[in-house]
């Protein structure tokens, strides 16, 4: 019955692709509930989780339309991964999300985090995990080490500056420069990149 459901979905993208719109209308139909769900977890606005719902809907037609789709059979994890990319784009503009505080609680997954796991949330978080491991490595070595340290291996800034033989603030520095070059990356990369 699964492989239904997304043999169903790719017919109607395609067929959307072929010029025949109401089969857009059904797939946003299918999904409205989940999608606008999972914007609204993050947001917990109305209005900015419909606007966010809307511009998710503007980009699959947009990308449809170029004949730029090619994830046949995974309508659903991609359309999810526009809206967290917008989510993310949303607090990036606004402000509210920090990737760097002073107090020694950077977590780059809470904005992702969900009380109920599913498939899709799962699909989104390992894509959000391989990105990210693939832009740690682009950075120079001394931040990527701080990096590891500090979000893999959760040791304190206090016990990174002991085992690099270097000041806190200099710990401090290198996370800093770290996550300034993080930032970077994922709006170079646009968060998604190819797997």
């Amino acid at each position: 019955m699964h492989s239904n459901l997304i043999d169903h979905d790719s017919y109607l993208v395609s067929s959307y692709i072929e010029g025949n719109e109401k089969s857009l209308e059904k797939l946003i139909n299918k999904y409205r509930a989940k999608i606008f769900n999972f914007i609204q977890s993050k947001i917990l606005n109305r209005d900015i989780s419909e606007d966010i719902f809307q511009e998710t809907f503007i980009k699959v037609i947009k990308t449809l339309k170029r004949g730029l789709y090619n994830e046949q059979g995974k309508f659903l994890s991609w359309v999810m991964r526009i809206a967290h990319n917008l989510i993310v784009d949303h607090f990036r503009k606004s402000s509210r999300i920090k990737f760097y505080k002073s107090k020694d609680d950077f977590d780059v997954f809470k904005l992702i985090s969900d009380d109920i796991p599913n498939i899709e949330n799962t699909i989104i978080n390992e894509q959000v995990n391989v990105d990210l491991n693939k832009m740690i490595l682009e950075l120079p070595i001394d931040q990527r080490e701080i990096i590891q340290m500090r979000l893999f291996k959760e040791m304190s800034f206090k016990e990174i500056a002991e085992l690099t033989n270097v000041s806190i603030n200099t710990a401090l520095g290198r996370m800093r420069y770290a996550i300034i070059n993080l930032r970077k990356l994922v709006d170079e990369n646009q968060i998604i990149l190819s797997a």
